[in-house]
């Protein structure tokens, strides 16, 4: 249970999502519109809207906000029906991509996220395309402050997860889906909050992006989180810390 370099690229494109608050927002309040519409506004039976409620949370998100988005959902206000609907495709440099997305409207967003594959140097596939190169996990998220790495490691093995990786400021624990839940509650009795908690696509084959490669692949995933629709981009790039600190500046 080690290793440095498998979030890397997550939290590099976490930095990037942190400066697009309202768009931050209003997917979460998406998907506390679905869990709400799904299994209803007790968050004490709706393990779905408990998590969504949290990561609301740890972006700060309005509490107001929140209140509305549960209103929503519940049907004390007019709203629209969203689907879940994953694209595919690879990015430039053989990059493979997932896009999560929940939509009103699934003809608009599959015209869009292809739009901006091709004008990116990039191509949506069909489902299943690229989804064998990442594992679905629980991911939960805490900053090294909250414990070292030998006690980390001991409560997660305990809690019954799978692996934990510390990288230079978080420990990413990561196990089954089907245990996301208990590990993630066992943690929380432990350390409190998580930075943050999901169920997660982690690559399991990595595509290494030079420099040529790299600006307009980040260019793509920018578009693709640009959209509306779109609540998560999930790539398997690796890139050199020296090609992240130039585009980074």
């Amino acid at each position: 249970m080690a290793g440095h370099s498998q979030f890397k690229n997550i939290m590099f494109r976490k930095g990037a999502q942190d400066k697009k608050r309202a768009k931050i927002f209003n997917r979460i309040s998406r998907e506390i519109i679905v869990a709400v519409k799904a299994s209803g506004a007790d968050v004490g039976s709706n393990p779905r809207l408990r998590l969504a409620i949290q990561n609301a949370r740890a972006e700060n998100m309005p509490k107001d906000k929140v209140e509305n988005a549960i209103k929503k959902g519940s049907g004390t206000t007019d709203t629209d029906n969203y689907d879940a609907i994953r694209y595919e495709g690879y990015g430039p440099g053989g990059v493979a991509i997932l896009v999560e997305t929940l939509t009103d409207n699934k003809n608009r967003t599959a015209s869009e996220v292809r739009s901006a594959f091709t004008k990116h140097n990039g191509n949506m596939g069909e489902s299943g395309s690229v989804a064998f190169m990442f594992n679905r996990v629980g991911l939960v998220v805490y900053p090294l402050s909250v414990a070292g790495e030998e006690a980390m490691l001991e409560a997660a093995i305990e809690a019954g997860a799978d692996n934990v990786e510390s990288d230079a400021d978080y420990h990413n624990v990561t196990c089954a889906p089907d245990d996301f839940g208990a590990v993630r509650e066992a943690l929380e009795k432990t350390f409190g909050d998580a930075k943050s908690a999901k169920l997660a696509w982690i690559p399991n084959i990595t595509a290494n992006v030079d420099e040529a490669n790299a600006h307009t692949l980040l260019k793509l995933i920018d578009v693709l989180e640009d959209n509306d629709d779109v609540q998560e981009v999930i790539a398997n790039f690796e890139m050199d810390e020296s090609v992240m600190q130039k585009l980074s500046a």
